[in-house]
C-alpha cells in the first residue's frame, strides 16, 4: 500500500440497498428470507461513510457466521477476505476464507492486510484483552483499524444496548456478555495504541418509536490511523 492510503477523507464507497444485502445474506441465513437486513446495511452504509475504496484486501475480526464479512467482500469490491473468530459458527458457502483464533493473537504476518474491521465485537472483548487484540489489528493491517461498535453514557445506555445485543444475537448463538465503552473509553484505547480517530458516524439504524427507545446516537463507527510522527 502507497503512503497516500494515510488520506484521512477518503470518497465514500457504494452503499447498498436493502433489497442488495438481503440477497446477499439470504443464502447463508434464512431469518433474511423474512426479516429485511435493515441493521446491516447501515452498518456497511455507515462504513462506507469512513472506508477507503482503494483497499483491496480485508481482515474482518470477530465475525461470527462470516456472512457480514461475505457481504463487505461484494459491497466494497475486495479481492482478499479473511474472516477470524473464536468459536467455529461460519456459515458454508462463503466466498472468503475463515479460521478461527485464540482471541488474542493473529495467525498472520506483520502487514498482512490492507484493513482490519472489527463489527460490533470488541465490547464483547474483556477489558484485559482489548489492548493486546488492538495491538494485533494495528500489526496485521498497513494502515487502517475500523471499528463499528457502541457508545454508552451511562447505566441506562448499557441496559438499552444489552438488550439490543439480545435481539441481536441470540437467533446466531452469539455472545452476549459485554462491557461497553464510553466516548472516553475509546479515546483512551487509541491513546495508548498510538492511533488516532480520524473519521467517526452514527447512522441511521432505527426509526419512530424504537428510535426514541434505543436512540441512533448509542451506534458509532470509527476510522483508526496511526498518529503521525
Amino acid at each position: 500500500m502507497n503512503a497516500d492510503m494515510r488520506d484521512p477523507s477518503p470518497s465514500p464507497a457504494y452503499r447498498p440497498t436493502v433489497a442488495e444485502v438481503a440477497g446477499i445474506l439470504r443464502p447463508h441465513a434464512n431469518l433474511y428470507r423474512v426479516v429485511p437486513p435493515v441493521y446491516q446495511t447501515q452498518l456497511l452504509a455507515s462504513l462506507a461513510e469512513v472506508w477507503d475504496p482503494r483497499h483491496r484486501s480485508l481482515l474482518d475480526i470477530g465475525g461470527g457466521t462470516g456472512i457480514l464479512a461475505e457481504a463487505m467482500r461484494l459491497v466494497f469490491k475486495l479481492d482478499r477476505v479473511v474472516s477470524v473468530d473464536v468459536e467455529d459458527r461460519f456459515a458454508p458457502g462463503l466466498g472468503i476464507a475463515v479460521a478461527t483464533f485464540d482471541g488474542r493473537t493473529l495467525p498472520f504476518a506483520d502487514a498482512s492486510f490492507d484493513a482490519v474491521v472489527l463489527n460490533n465485537v470488541l465490547h464483547h472483548v474483556a477489558r484485559a484483552d482489548r489492548i493486546p487484540l488492538l495491538r494485533e489489528c494495528r500489526r496485521v493491517s498497513r494502515n487502517p483499524v475500523y471499528i463499528k461498535d457502541h457508545l454508552a453514557r451511562g447505566m441506562l445506555d448499557r441496559f438499552r444496548l444489552a438488550l439490543l445485543d439480545i435481539m441481536g444475537n441470540v437467533p446466531f448463538a452469539g455472545m452476549l456478555r459485554a462491557s461497553y465503552l464510553t466516548r472516553s473509553d475509546w479515546q483512551d484505547l487509541a491513546a495508548a495504541l498510538g492511533l488516532t480517530i480520524v473519521a467517526e458516524n452514527t447512522g441511521r439504524y432505527r426509526s419512530g418509536l424504537f428510535s426514541q427507545l434505543f436512540p441512533n446516537r448509542l451506534e458509532v463507527t470509527i476510522r483508526w490511523m496511526p498518529r503521525p510522527t
